[in-house]
């Protein structure tokens, strides 16, 4: 295997040129999948990490069949008490939200406004969402015009043009608010660009009345979440007179949610890859053109080595090797491409975006597959042309011109 191997290496050294430009498809395909894989684990792996962070004891009951915010359906503070009295539940929380045009000096811009209790239940919504005070306080009970801001809002030209400060002033619906808190940057410019009130505020400036947009819930010790989540349906089905199957709200707990993102990360995951992929395509069959001109090229030297006791099997291993090899160093080429990529492609987002959940992650069995999958694709690219040389008989490959 040795002799195959050393015979393969030295036949690609003579034609750089040629296995250089035969490689180009293997390593652009290669680069590409490794730089999309990664960066969608990566991501993938920041979501687990955000919902470990949560806690798997929590719960988020809302309006609507589906995870959308826009929906005609509401839940309303009957919904609320009952969710609290219901058997598993610990301690539940409402939330109203909405986008708003908010004034800062001569500024206007529209911001996602959200209306959080002041009590300790606000703490549900906090943990869950990685929420926290970097500057600054949270809002505290019984205040009505204070307001904690989000950290885009905090930098110069992040939202604003000028930085919001603590003890500004931002003016929500003709009402004006004090700045107390800037929240810690959470990694992504939505929820860092988030404004949090005061709910009963907040349903006053908002037209929310009493409306709630979400509800989130931590179970009781012991308590499975699953189970928490069938007794809120049964209740909350029994409050609001709806059948089973025909309910207005739903309920969403840790698995479910990451189970959600996962399947929705796999379908968008495979897709990238298969266009990628194409690249690849293109690579195997530039490898197996350039095997079979190699063939063409060879021709006499096929001839002498089988005149010399080379059996077909030799001939076949010979060009198998030489295939597989321009795979190979093409798929390390890329990988060393792909990690670049990923990685240059992390520090983009998280220097010039200040987006952290936007990461590359290259566990063991991607490197790994990444290699075995372009050593394979460059064998299989290289049978036809190999059958080919192990076929011709000595007198005709000796004769051939």
């Amino acid at each position: 295997m040795k002799d195959y191997f050393f015979l393969a290496f030295n036949n690609l050294k003579r034609r750089k040129l040629r296995s250089w430009l035969t490689m180009l498809g293997i390593f652009i395909g290669i680069a590409a999948v490794v730089a999309l894989i990664s960066l969608g684990q990566g991501l993938q792996d920041y979501i687990t990490e955000q919902f470990e962070m949560m806690g798997a004891n929590k719960l988020i009951v809302m309006p609507g069949r589906g995870m959308g915010m826009m929906t005609a359906d509401k839940l309303t503070s009957k919904d609320l008490n009952v969710i609290e009295k219901t058997k598993g539940v610990d301690m539940a929380t409402a939330v109203v939200y909405s986008v708003s045009l908010i004034k800062f000096k001569d500024e206007v811009k529209s911001i996602f406004v959200i209306g959080l209790p002041t009590d300790k239940t606000a703490d549900i919504f906090k943990e869950m969402g990685g929420f926290e005070a970097e500057k600054g306080r949270d809002l505290k009970e019984g205040e009505r015009d204070k307001v904690v801001i989000g950290y885009l809002l905090a930098k110069d030209n992040g939202f604003f043009e000028k930085a919001v400060s603590l003890r500004d002033k931002l003016v929500i619906k003709e009402k004006e608010f004090r700045v107390v808190g800037i929240m810690k940057q959470i990694g992504n410019p939505g929820d860092d660009s988030q404004v949090y009130i005061p709910i009963d505020t907040a349903k006053e400036i908002l037209d929310k009345k009493d409306e709630i947009d979400a509800v989130y819930v931590q179970t009781k010790d012991g308590f499975v979440p699953e189970q928490v989540a069938e007794n809120l349906e049964k209740q909350l089905r029994k409050s609001r007179n709806e059948k089973e199957g025909e309910e207005t709200f739903n309920i969403q707990t840790f698995e479910k949610l990451l189970e959600t993102f996962q399947k929705v990360f796999s379908v968008v995951q495979g897709v990238l890859v298969g266009i990628a992929a194409i690249s690849l395509l293109v690579g195997g069959v530039g490898i197996m053109n350039t095997m079979y001109t190699a063939v063409l090229e060879r021709t006499k030297e096929i001839g002498t080595m089988k005149a010399v006791g080379a059996k077909n099997s030799d001939i076949l291993l010979i060009f198998l090797f030489e295939s597989g090899l321009l795979g190979l160093i093409g798929g390390l080429i890329g990988i060393v491409i792909g990690v670049g990529l990923g990685k240059g492609a992390e520090y983009i987002a998280r220097m010039a975006l200040g987006v952290s959940l936007f990461r590359a992650s290259f566990p063991l069995w991607l490197i790994f597959g990444a290699l075995v999958f372009s050593f394979v694709i460059g064998s299989a690219s290289g049978i036809l042309p190999a059958i080919q040389a192990a076929k011709l008989k000595p007198v005709d490959a000796l004769r051939y011109e």
